[in-house]
Formats: structure tokens, C-alpha cells, sequence
């Protein structure tokens, strides 16, 4: 067959015009397959090269079916299909390669690297230990068996091997990477940081070694030397695109402002890289200053172009779900991933801050079941590293007749978990309990903080401090229960629980559900929050007898007065509404709340969120009520952050979201005269309203399935004297309600502590 051809395809290609060289052999190829074989060989392998997984894959079966007894070309078809992920099929190519030629090391390399890749430990150790007889001084072999020794669990081997990688090779920027990694696992951050510092000695001219250093700075919680170290890269090498972005990660949670600086500086530098593209667009995300809702706006619109790009890492896809999410652009979101593969993807990287938004996404009861394997996905990863690194316990100390009960929070300030626990510190019994508490804010003390700090014995506030040198300061202070109050979100640290810090441990108020961790021993709840079947829990529950909090004064106070009559008597229709997070809603959570409105007739909607602002929030969620035939002008938006209680003025029903129901959102509508309609599920997040809804005696308030829902909300609103009714007498029925009494609250949750704690529980 002659190779003429394929010459405009050569052409094109030492032209530099790539697509249009695979394109023409493409062509020619399928025109007539016959080709000779170094054509196919030549051609799989550029696919390989230029990263074209399925195009590779394609040719080199159609090539290997020609030329069955070419090893080259099983060969290339193997790492197709390892880059592909078809790691099994991948292996029995490669093995057809090694029959051909098991004298080639090149198959018996990408088979061991298929085995990292699966973590499949032994077998990858069986293969390096047999290709490093042939050459031991070979650094990339080393580190090979490195990984497979890791991946196996023998992380003084996988040390050895990297050591030695990295001393065959000192400029081996991968395996310093790896021995800095296994490092921090093993060792913790504090003590990488002498190994990056001879990383960066033999490696002066590379930045991954440097960044690598300002990353695990930061690991170690020590910010303002991260800081410091890339200001003084930044003075030593001029502007860089990954020097703004690092510094842009270490200001993230302190500093919002900078932060966008340094991430616009990088993107402006290198505005091809996704990375950097989508760390800004999830920073402007996160932005309360200035005009949020257009913060919101362009984090989205810089979202968009680069979609295609985030892959599936675990990082980059939370970040794309949280804005899709946050803008009710439910198609993108649900593009991602199903409920099974985001979960699981999450919680295996370490991901805990994702699943609090998974927990909208739960559909039956298999996935309420799925969502507590997933979280002990989560539970199991930490618990191997925590159980690398044990903190040392202080001997007992000396009995003094008191029970000694930590909280741990970084929300211990102006922040709703702080309102709910505060009648535990101003109530408790100090004749029997001392009280010590645990924050990681990094913040300004605010008033309430100082308040606090001055009710307890001893209030550890260390903003840079690491999860276990913090696990080590509560096991020193020696107590009998730790209770954390925020689960993983912002500033907590839920992975100092893995550390068994105290012998006890439970989990209260900040996060709804089982936080994955066999460590917790008891999650505090009420009887109504009980789930209804087993298996919904991973901790014991320790059930209060009454409400699952009470109301401090600080939170529910007379400085926003609810306003008489209801908005139906004033505007003549009736108007629903909800403060909720955007995080909790889906599409047929909203769909339901527009066949409400369509049924009520003149009916409105009300949205009081900061997102309101946005374009795109606006007309997705419209899109939606339209399709339930509700126009434009009965859908209102409050673009409002902190502000938002005069608005229940405003909305004469609060519609509660499903299957993750409010929680601080309920409290403030009741408090505010505007009753809630929930809907009640099988496990605890889905049960927290209507824990507040029992204990203000309003069952019929309550629906067990969405038709029960909608007629709750439709029956309600057709009783203008009702909705009148209930909000003259909301606030007074609230402080005569369970969740009123703080003093007996207080009572009952600190007697339930010495049950749990005397071994009566």
C-alpha cells in the first residue's frame, strides 16, 4: 500500500496544524484501513501523546485487528485504555503484549502503573520488585515501587523507596512530591516542612517545589508564613500566575477582598487555565462584600466557558455544584454526576463539606441509606489517618466531684449555633459541671464570643492550629464528654474528633445528620427528630426529653416586631415565601412550591435571599414556576442578607424545603408570626422542622408526603383567619413551647450529659 497518501496528512502535521493532520489520516484510514503498520504505529502513538484517549483507543484496535502479532501496537492500545480508567480491559491488552514480547519492559511498567492506579498494592509490588532486579538504579522505578508499597499499607517501604527515588534522581520533581505527601500523612504537616525545604534546595528552579511548601504551610496552620513565603516569591521571581493563586488559597479565610486580587491577577496571567479560572469564580461565590447577587453572577458566567475542563476531581466538581446549585441551574448540576457517583467521589477525597448539600439531593430511601455509607466513606479515610499520628492522653486527673464537658465550635460568636447553645452556658449547674469550650475562628472576637468566654471555665480560641495539635490540647484539658456543635462547615474542625480527644464524644445542632465518624459515640437529638427505621444513625442517639434547643434571647428578641394584621388582610391574596438557603432546594421542591401558588388563586411567591440579585437565579427558578403555569409577576425576589426578618412581614406562609428542612429558617419564621408547612421524612434532616412544629403543638402543620404537602399549604392559605390567627399568637406561643424554656432546656441537656457520661444513658 502506498504511503503517498498520507502525505498531505504528514504536511499538515510538520506544519503544525495538528487537527488537521489526524483528520486527514482519520480519513485515509477509514477510506481504506489497510495501511502499513508503521503508519498505525506512528499515528496511535501521537494520539497517545496529544491526550486523545478515545480516538487512540479506536485506531489501535482497528490496528492490533491488521497486525495482531505487533507488540507496540497492544501496547499503546493498553494505555489507552488505562488513561480511559478501563483498567481491567487495560490489563488484558497489555498482558496479550507481554505473550508477544515478555522480554519488552514497557507492558510489564504500564501493567504495575494500572495496579497503582487501582490501588492494588501487591500485585504493583510484585511487578516493580521484578523490573528493579533488572535495574535498581532506575529513580522512576523506584518511586513506582513506592507507591505500590504505599498503596499497600507499608509506609516505611514506600518512605525508603521514595528516599532513594529522589537520591538517584535529585531533580525528580514527582517522587519529592510523593515523599512530601506520605510525609504529611504519616507525620503530619509540621514535619514536610524540613523535607520541601530539601526539596526546594535541590530543586532551585521549580515552582511545584516552592508551591508545595506554601500548600503545606498552610496545612500546618501557620497562614501568616505561607503569606509571607509567596510576598517574598513574589519579589524574588515578579508576577506569577501560581504564586497569586497560592496566595489567593492561604487569604481565602481571611482576607476575601485580597483574595479576589490575587486570583484575578492570576487568571489575568494565565487566563487558559481552568484552574485558576474556576478557583475565582468560586471565590466570587463566595464574596458578601459589595453587590453579592453579582458576585454570584459572574462566578457563574466564569464558571460556564471552563465547565468542560473541571473533570471529575473531587474539588473542582464541588465547587461547579455549589454555584449551579446556588443559581437553580438544576441541568448543569445533575451533568455532574449522579447521587451515588458525587457521594461517594466526595466523601473518598475527604470531602465532608459537600455532603451537607448531598443531602437535598436525596430521593428514596436507598439513598438514605446510601448517604450513611457515604459518609462513613468519609469516617473510615479519616480514622486511618488519625489512627497514623495518636495523640498521648494525660493521666486521669483528680476526682472533683464535677463532669467536666467541652463544646467545640468555631461558631461560638455572633452566629445562630451560638444563640442556640447559649442557655447551656448561662444555665448550667456549676456545682456539678465545668464547662470548657474550643474555637477556630479566625475572625475578630465579637460580643457575644466575649460573653461566652466569660461563662465557661476555659475557652481555647486558636484560630492556626492544627487538627491534631488541637485534638492534643482537649485531650490535655482532660474531659469526660466532647460535644461539637458545627459538623465540617466553615472553620471547623470535625476531623479532631477522629482523634478520640476525650472518652466520650457526641455531635449536637450543626450539622443533621451522622457525621460518618465511629468515634462519635452519641448525637444528641429530640423525640421527634428520631429517624423512623434503623440504620439511619451511626452514633447511639441521646434523646432530650422535649425540644432539641431553646431559644436564647439573643437571637429571638422584640427588635423586629411582627406587624398585624397578616399581609392577606392587608393585600387581599396571600402570599408564600421562604429564607431558606438555595443549597437546599431542588427541581421538584420548587416545582411543588409553584403547583401551590398555581392552586391558591392571585397567590405570590416570595424569595428573601441575597441570590435574588442574580439574572441567572432569577430566571432559572421563574423558568420553573413557569412551567406550573405561574407568571413572572406573581415570583418576587428580596435580595437580602441579614436583613431579612422584616420581610416575614410580608408573607403570610413560610413553604419549608424537602427533603433537607430549616432549621434556624423555621425558628425565625415562627418567631416572626409566619407559619411553616413542612414536609416530614424518614431520617433526622429531614425532621428538624418539625421538631420546632411539635413542640409549638401545630401537627397540621406537618404532611408525610408531598400531595399531604401541597393540600397542608392550600388549606392553610384559604383560611385567611387562621394564617391571622396564628401570627397574632406565634411569638407567645413559642415561648410557652418547650422551645421557650432555656432554663429547663439547660437542665435537661446537662442531665442527660451525666447519664451518658455515669453510664445510665
Amino acid at each position: 500500500m502506498s504511503m503517498e497518501r498520507f502525505a498531505p496528512a504528514e504536511a499538515a502535521l510538520k506544519a503544525g496544524n495538528r487537527d488537521e493532520g489526524i483528520r486527514l489520516t482519520a480519513e485515509e484510514l477509514a477510506r481504506e484501513p489497510d495501511a502499513p503498520l508503521r503508519v498505525y504505529q506512528n499515528f496511535t502513538a501521537m494520539l497517545i501523546r496529544q491526550k486523545l484517549y478515545d480516538q487512540a483507543q479506536h485506531w489501535a484496535e482497528v490496528a492490533t485487528s491488521r497486525y495482531p502479532r505487533d507488540y507496540d501496537l497492544w501496547n499503546i492500545l493498553g494505555v489507552a485504555l488505562r488513561r480511559l480508567g478501563r483498567h481491567a480491559e487495560a490489563l488484558k491488552v497489555l498482558d496479550r503484549a507481554v505473550k508477544i514480547n515478555p522480554k519488552s519492559m514497557t507492558a510489564h511498567i504500564n501493567r504495575g502503573n494500572i495496579f497503582n492506579d487501582m490501588k492494588n498494592g501487591p500485585a504493583a509490588i510484585e511487578v516493580f520488585t521484578r523490573i528493579l532486579r533488572q535495574g535498581p538504579t532506575n529513580a522512576e522505578h523506584q518511586r513506582s515501587l513506592g507507591r505500590a508499597y504505599w498503596n499497600a499499607g507499608d509506609l516505611d517501604k514506600a518512605e525508603m523507596r521514595f528516599n532513594l527515588a529522589v537520591k538517584l534522581k535529585p531533580d525528580y520533581v514527582d517522587a519529592w512530591l510523593d515523599l512530601t505527601s506520605l510525609t504529611a500523612d504519616v507525620k503530619g504537616a509540621a514535619e514536610t516542612l524540613p523535607v520541601l525545604d530539601r526539596a526546594v534546595a535541590a530543586l532551585a528552579d521549580s515552582h511545584k517545589m516552592r508551591e508545595a511548601k506554601a500548600v503545606m504551610l498552610r496545612r500546618a496552620g501557620r497562614n501568616k508564613e505561607s503569606e509571607d513565603y509567596l510576598l517574598s516569591l513574589l519579589t524574588e521571581l515578579g508576577d506569577q500566575g501560581w504564586i497569586h493563586y497560592q496566595l489567593g488559597m492561604t487569604l481565602a479565610d481571611f482576607d476575601r477582598v485580597r483574595t479576589n486580587t490575587h486570583l484575578e491577577k492570576a487568571h489575568e496571567l494565565e487566563p487558559d487555565n481552568a484552574e485558576f479560572q474556576l478557583a475565582l469564580a468560586e471565590s466570587y461565590s463566595r464574596t458578601r462584600q459589595g453587590d453579592e447577587a453579582q458576585n454570584l453572577e459572574r462566578a457563574y458566567q466564569l464558571l460556564k466557558p471552563v465547565i468542560d475542563k473541571v473533570g471529575d476531581g473531587a474539588g473542582p466538581v464541588k465547587v461547579a455544584s455549589d454555584i449551579f446549585v446556588r443559581v437553580a441551574d438544576y441541568d448543569a448540576a445533575d451533568a455532574l454526576g449522579d447521587f451515588q457517583h458525587l457521594g461517594r467521589l466526595w466523601a473518598s477525597n475527604g470531602r465532608h463539606t459537600a455532603l451537607l448539600s448531598h443531602l437535598a439531593r436525596v430521593r428514596t430511601s436507598e439513598d438514605r441509606k446510601e448517604l450513611v455509607h457515604q459518609h462513613r466513606i468519609w469516617g473510615e479515610l479519616v480514622e486511618k489517618i488519625a489512627a497514623r499520628r495518636p495523640i498521648t492522653h494525660p493521666a486521669p486527673r483528680q476526682p472533683n466531684g464535677k463532669i467536666r464537658v467541652g463544646f467545640m465550635s468555631s461558631d461560638l460568636r455572633s452566629h445562630p449555633v451560638a444563640y442556640f447553645s447559649l442557655p447551656l452556658f448561662e444555665h448550667y449547674d456549676r456545682d456539678r459541671f465545668e464547662v470548657y469550650c474550643y474555637s477556630y475562628y479566625t475572625g475578630q472576637e465579637d460580643p457575644t464570643q466575649k460573653r461566652i468566654a466569660g461563662m465557661v471555665q476555659g475557652f481555647r480560641w486558636n484560630p492556626d492550629i492544627g487538627d491534631r495539635d488541637a485534638a492534643q490540647l482537649i485531650a490535655d484539658d482532660q474531659l469526660d464528654m466532647l460535644i461539637e456543635l458545627g459538623g465540617s462547615t466553615h472553620m471547623n474542625k470535625l476531623t479532631v474528633m477522629a482523634y478520640k480527644p476525650a472518652p466520650l464524644q457526641a455531635s449536637w445542632l450543626g450539622y443533621p445528620h451522622s457525621a460518618g465518624l465511629k468515634a462519635i459515640d452519641y448525637l444528641i437529638v429530640d423525640p421527634f427528630m428520631l429517624p423512623e427505621h434503623d440504620g439511619l444513625l451511626i452514633e447511639k442517639p441521646l434523646v432530650l426529653p422535649h425540644g432539641w434547643f431553646a431559644l436564647s434571647a439573643g437571637a429571638f428578641n422584640e427588635r423586629v416586631a411582627v406587624e398585624n394584621p397578616a399581609p392577606v388582610a392587608r393585600n387581599g391574596y396571600v402570599t408564600f415565601g421562604t429564607a431558606n438557603n438555595p443549597y437546599k432546594y431542588n427541581r421538584d421542591l420548587v416545582r411543588t412550591w409553584a403547583k401551590i401558588v398555581a392552586k391558591v388563586p392571585n397567590s405570590k411567591f416570595m424569595f428573601v435571599r441575597p441570590e435574588g440579585g442574580s439574572d441567572s437565579f432569577r430566571n432559572n427558578l421563574l423558568a420553573l414556576f413557569a412551567q406550573e403555569g405561574v407568571s413572572a409577576d406573581r415570583v418576587r425576589f428580596e435580595a437580602v442578607r441579614g436583613a431579612h426578618l422584616p420581610f416575614y412581614n410580608q408573607m403570610d406562609i413560610s413553604l419549608d424545603t424537602f427533603p433537607q428542612t430549616g432549621g434556624t429558617t423555621t425558628c425565625e419564621s415562627l418567631w416572626m408570626g409566619t407559619p411553616v408547612v413542612t414536609l416530614v421524612g424518614e431520617t433526622l434532616f429531614e425532621r428538624l422542622s418539625y421538631s420546632s412544629l411539635m413542640n409549638g403543638d401545630m401537627p397540621e402543620l406537618c404532611a408525610r408526603d408531598v400531595d399531604g404537602y401541597i393540600a397542608a399549604a392550600v388549606t392553610l392559605a384559604e383560611d385567611p383567619n387562621r394564617i391571622s390567627e396564628l401570627r397574632a399568637g406565634l411569638r407567645e406561643r413559642m415561648r410557652n413551647s418547650p422551645i421557650g424554656q432555656t432554663t429547663q432546656f439547660a437542665h435537661d441537656f446537662f442531665d442527660l450529659i451525666e447519664k451518658a457520661v455515669t453510664g445510665k444513658a
